[in-house]
């Protein structure tokens, strides 16, 4: 996400923290320790770019702040949440959104990109999924499986048969997700 917001000058970041200190002077930790929280929420929801998403976020924040001079009836992290919400789902619209996972890539690859390069993913893929054990296998071939409205009967399923809420299975599958990615690439590049 390309951020369209102009940097902060010294006066503004000043007020900027001094509002995130809530009159409590950390000396810039609230910033950091904000900046940090954003970041493990955007890399939670499977972001690429979670540094760039929670500079976004608190630029966002600092300019509103300058803007309307104060913010009231919320306190400050809970504003910074609200902000990031929305910049997530700005990301996850926007054009810029990195490409498919490698999962789908197997699926979408088309008939005249080579078959072999489509029968090296799959077998890659099958390799790596049996890596995992049977329970992480059930759960992400479950998760990704269906189209549309009935992934989200089947999920609600996963979720109850697993024990999980519906947000820790989503985070359990990104995290699956992920390591079948970054151990196909690792395949990949070896072959």
């Amino acid at each position: 996400m390309r951020s369209v917001t102009m940097p902060l000058g010294p006066r503004e970041f000043s007020a900027f923290v001094k509002w995130l200190d809530s009159g409590v002077d950390s000396g810039g930790r609230s910033y950091i320790d904000m900046h940090a929280r954003l970041v493990a929420y955007f890399a939670r929801k499977a972001c690429r770019a979670p540094d760039e998403l929670a500079d976004e976020t608190l630029s966002r924040v600092a300019r509103r702040l300058e803007e309307e001079g104060t913010i009231v009836n919320v306190i400050p992290a809970q504003y910074c949440y609200i902000v990031a919400r929305f910049v997530l789902l700005e990301h996850l619209r926007s054009a810029e959104r990195n490409r498919a996972p490698m999962l789908f890539e197997v699926r979408e690859a088309a008939p005249d990109a080579g078959a072999a390069r489509r029968e090296q993913l799959l077998n890659g893929l099958d390799a790596c999924l049996s890596e995992l054990t049977a329970e992480e296998r059930e759960l992400i071939v479950a998760y990704y499986s269906g189209d549309g409205p009935s992934r989200i009967g089947t999920r609600r399923d996963l979720a109850a048969k697993f024990g999980l809420s519906a947000n820790a299975l989503t985070i359990r599958a990104s995290r699956l997700r992920e390591r079948l990615r970054g151990r196909l690439a690792a395949r990949l590049r070896e072959s």
